[in-house]
């Protein structure tokens, strides 16, 4: 198969499985077991020695989790992947493995939350320091806020909560230009909608929680490399540093994880390091539920993009709304980047302002039926939430307004349901906060 240029729906059924190699089940197998029999004492030598692939013990590698990591590889056509316990533990071990040892991540306001929220005032305490743009917009901004010690571009393909979306190419050009990589998390573009490599992106962040899963069981993250950014070019001391873990069974010499993992460094340096030490291990259960999700990964966002726009049109020529934030709304300044960055729709998650008081916002997310009120999004079902007060309740004012976070702001994440029966239940939401407030 990986001889093969397979389309995207059929990597997305079959890519990282060959049912010969699991007695020929049709199905990936759970394997649900926390070690492996090593066989021999030579054979566990070279295992330990990594000489030879095999496992070992699930919290760094398990088959199961493996056909995830490898199938969403092939659908980002990256060269290496590790999947993790959650969507902040992916960000968490990305920017860690970056700045390991004290460095800076330069970024965006336009983050989620608990990642803007961390990234100010939790890794400072492990020496990551952040940077934020003045201007998200101006990729000249990104290129002016670079120091000595930047030692990555982080951004979202598509923002949350309000769906923008940044020149991707020209930051990554800014990143190149420094020696840095640019880091994209893809979670609202999913490896459907956004081709992150083609755009310059050197390693790909998402929390598995969301599209990929698409049904709102099952927490995971994964992280994506190309293997072709320069990671030995001195920025990055980590990962050119010999080790005794990696060094060769014959001679003993110490080696780097450069040179013993050349087309995945930065992914097997996470699995070897942050994985092994730290453990935030995705369960063999999860990554096979997680698997089923991507099996269906096009369709749902096919169907969820579709529907967006419905309800886009719909809150558009509403008199209780006094703004939409998606790039398909009438007059939304990013337009023109998302038919460059997403031929097949920008996502269908975003927000819109409620022309109302605080009662009567509150009156109708209270009111509604069909949209599920909770901080997940990507699900079959839909879903509404006052971001400012919960997903980015952890942002001041300040930082609010920064981000393009108007007290106003309902976020909305498209499901599957008929389109029609969300825009009726968004209208009798709506009848209701109103009148109630009247009475």
């Amino acid at each position: 198969m990986a001889e093969k240029k397979l389309g995207f729906d059929t990597l997305k059924v079959r890519a990282g499985y060959d049912s010969r190699e699991h007695n020929y089940s049709v199905a990936v197998p759970i394997y649900q077991t926390a070690s492996y029999d090593l066989g021999s004492v030579e054979r566990g030598e070279k295992l330990f020695g990594m000489t030879e692939a095999g496992y070992l013990y699930t919290r760094i590698g398990n088959p199961t989790v493996a056909v995830l990591e490898q199938r969403l590889a092939a659908l980002d056509k990256g060269t290496g992947a590790v999947a993790v316990a959650s969507g902040m533990a992916a960000v968490a071990y990305t920017l860690l493995n970056l700045a390991e040892g004290g460095g800076r991540i330069l970024t965006t306001p336009r983050l989620y939350g608990g990642t803007f929220d961390a990234l100010n005032h939790l890794y400072p305490r492990f020496g990551v320091h952040v940077d934020f743009v003045e201007d998200s917009d101006d990729p000249a901004s990104f290129k002016s806020a670079i120091k000595s010690d930047t030692k990555a571009i982080l951004i979202e393909s598509i923002s949350n909560p309000n769906s923008t979306i940044l020149d991707i190419e020209a930051i990554a050009e800014v990143a190149h230009e420094q020696g840095i990589p640019l880091v994209i998390d893809n979670t609202f573009g999913t490896p459907y909608l956004f081709d992150s490599f083609a755009h310059g992106a050197d390693i790909i962040v998402y929390s598995a929680t969301k599209a990929i899963g698409g049904h709102g069981t099952t927490l995971g993250g994964v992280i994506v490399e190309n293997g072709k950014f320069n990671w030995n070019n001195g920025k990055f001391p980590h990962l050119e540093e010999p080790q005794y873990l990696l060094r060769d069974q014959e001679s003993g010499r110490e080696r780097s994880i450069l040179e013993v993992f050349p087309e995945a460094p930065f992914t097997a340096r996470v699995r070897l390091s942050y994985l092994a030490y730290f453990g935030a291990s995705l369960s063999p259960f999860d990554a096979f539920l997680l698997i089923q999700g991507t099996e269906t990964l096009s369709e749902r966002i096919s169907k969820q993009v579709s529907n967006a726009l419905r309800i886009v049109d719909y809150l558009q020529k509403s008199d209780k709304v006094s703004w939409v934030s998606h790039p398909a709304a009438e007059g939304n300044p990013y337009q023109a980047l998302a038919e460059k960055y997403f031929p097949k729709g920008a996502g269908s998650i975003f927000t819109f302002g409620f022309k109302g008081n605080e009662q009567q916002l509150k009156s109708f997310l209270n009111a509604v039926e069909l949209f599920s009120y909770h901080a997940n999004v990507g699900d079959a079902r839909s879903l509404i939430i006052n971001s400012p007060k919960t997903t980015h309740g952890e942002l001041n004012a300040e930082e609010q307004a920064a981000a393009g976070i108007a007290p106003e702001t309902i976020r909305l994440s498209i499901g599957l349901e008929d389109a029609d029966d969300l825009i009726q239940d968004l209208e009798q939401a709506f009848a209701k906060a109103f009148v109630e407030t009247l009475v």
